[in-house]
C-alpha cells in the first residue's frame, strides 16, 4: 500500500490530525470541510478524503499552508468545486 493510501484509509482522528501537521487544519476547518463535500453530495468517506486532500493542495498553491480569513473558506471550496469538479469525477 502506498502511502497515499494509507493516509485515506487512517481512523478519523489520525485522518485529521495528519491534516493539521501537513497544512496546519485545524479539527473545526476540517469538519467544516468534510461537511460541506458531504453535503454537496460526496458521500463515500474515501473519495470524500481525496478530495479534501486535494482542495488543500489547491488552496495551498501559493502557501504551505492553508489559512482562511472571514468567508475565505467559502470562497475556496466553491472556487475549488467550480473549477476541479470534472477531473474529481473522471480522476
Amino acid at each position: 500500500m502506498d502511502r497515499f493510501e494509507y493516509v485515506i484509509n487512517l481512523p478519523d482522528l489520525q485522518f485529521s490530525q495528519f491534516c493539521q501537521q501537513q497544512f496546519s487544519l485545524n479539527k473545526g476547518i476540517y469538519n467544516t470541510i468534510d461537511s460541506w463535500f458531504y453535503n454537496n453530495g460526496i458521500i463515500d468517506i474515501l473519495v470524500r478524503r481525496k478530495i479534501i486532500l486535494q482542495f488543500m493542495k489547491f488552496s495551498c498553491l501559493d502557501e504551505t499552508k492553508g489559512k482562511f480569513g472571514s468567508g475565505g473558506l467559502s470562497k475556496k471550496l466553491e472556487d475549488f468545486w467550480s473549477q476541479t469538479i470534472g477531473e474529481i469525477f473522471v480522476n
